[in-house]
């Protein structure tokens, strides 16, 4: 039976061990490893096997993992990918991949070279809403698509510096950006707005990113889009996070992990009144029909772990839709975003 191990024993490093002790009939759970030594001790006693760390080279040396997961913060990635990829071992690595599109690159270089089986944590391309959505993409040419995604400020301590986390867009957003590259295709040039202000040091001592950004994208396939992303909410009633696919006569609303709408394709019912505006002719006219609702079934992320590590127990990593060398493309795409922000520029998106 193949190895596992992990490293980060933290918030996102439980979600994963939620899964993977779902998966102890095909995968030996046998190393955990955290700085804060009673993190990795929890994971050992909620596996009832393997072995706690502090020090992920130790584990490494001792356990001799076939795979490991790396569920570290954002500022951490680059020693722990060389290690393992020098030790030949295949990786799970959460978004985003790394802050430096740069050293990303050359990660993502010695892995292809060792021939190792990667993949990232962009979940949500396993959940069953993709699917239909993407039939809804390929059966009809989308002109625009708009995506929001409103929230709080998490509370770890690094999310709240930019410079630690990269930003909302880069280590939350993300999952936006992803989706919609996964549907639409790869991006071409990115203009972002960001805003301050809203957020004060009383209220978040210590914090020091974008309250709100928003970002204009041309995708290669002459597609535009809009995409704000904020952490400015106290309640969720300060918007409707959602992704909107939109063509000439129909729409697809997708809330990622939750419900996927389609509009426009049932007949319209007679309605005096419906919600919502779409210009036809010379006037405006109400929007009539129901839509055709689809809803999240499970936890995406089990899919997604598991599809990883039946790769690494096959040898056949076709079946990940997220690896490595795709996962760098939305990193790219947020980083320029970034980049845009900082210069006040139009800026390409590095795919390569």
């Amino acid at each position: 039976m193949k190895k596992l191990a992990i490293i980060g024993c933290g918030g996102i490093g439980n979600y994963h061990m939620g899964h993977f002790l779902q998966f102890t009939d095909i995968v030996e759970l046998a190393g955990f490893c955290d700085i804060i030594p009673e993190r990795a001790e929890e994971f050992q006693k909620r596996a009832g096997s393997g072995k706690a760390y502090t020090d992920y080279k130790v584990m490494l040396d001792e356990v001799k993992p076939d795979m490991v997961f790396i569920c570290v913060p954002p500022f951490c990635h680059g020693e722990i990918e060389f290690d393992l990829i020098e030790r030949g071992i295949h990786f799970f690595v959460e978004k985003p991949l790394a802050l430096d599109l740069d050293l990303a690159r050359q990660i993502r270089k010695a892995a292809a070279a060792k021939d190792l089986i990667t993949a990232s944590g962009f979940q949500c391309r396993y959940s069953n809403l993709v699917e239909p959505n993407k039939e809804f993409v390929k059966n009809n040419q989308v002109v625009f698509v708009e995506a929001s995604r409103m929230g709080g400020i998490p509370g770890q301590y690094w999310w709240k510096k930019k410079f630690l986390s990269g930003g909302q867009a880069v280590e939350q957003t993300i999952h936006q950006f992803d989706i919609i590259r996964y549907m639409l295709g790869d991006p071409e040039e990115v203009f972002t707005y960001g805003a301050t202000g809203y957020i004060s040091n009383e209220e978040c001592p210590g914090y020091n990113t974008d309250d709100l950004s928003t970002t204009v994208v041309k995708f290669k396939s002459g597609v535009l889009g809009v995409i704000s992303t904020g952490c400015y909410s106290k309640s969720g009633n300060c918007f409707d996070s959602k992704i909107t696919f939109s063509t000439r006569d129909k729409r697809a609303e997708l809330k990622i992990l939750g419900t996927l709408k389609i509009y426009g394709e049932k007949p319209a019912a007679p309605a005096a009144d419906a919600g919502g505006f779409v210009i036809k002719g010379d006037g405006a006219v109400s929007a009539a029909g129901e839509a055709i609702v689809y809803k999240q079934e499970g936890d995406a992320g089990v899919l997604c772990d598991r599809t990883f590590i039946e790769a690494v127990i096959s040898g056949d990593g076709s079946k990940i839709r997220s690896p490595y060398e795709d996962a760098f493309k939305s990193v790219a795409f947020t980083m320029a975003c970034n980049e845009s922000m900082a210069t006040g520029k139009p800026v390409k998106v590095e795919l390569i």
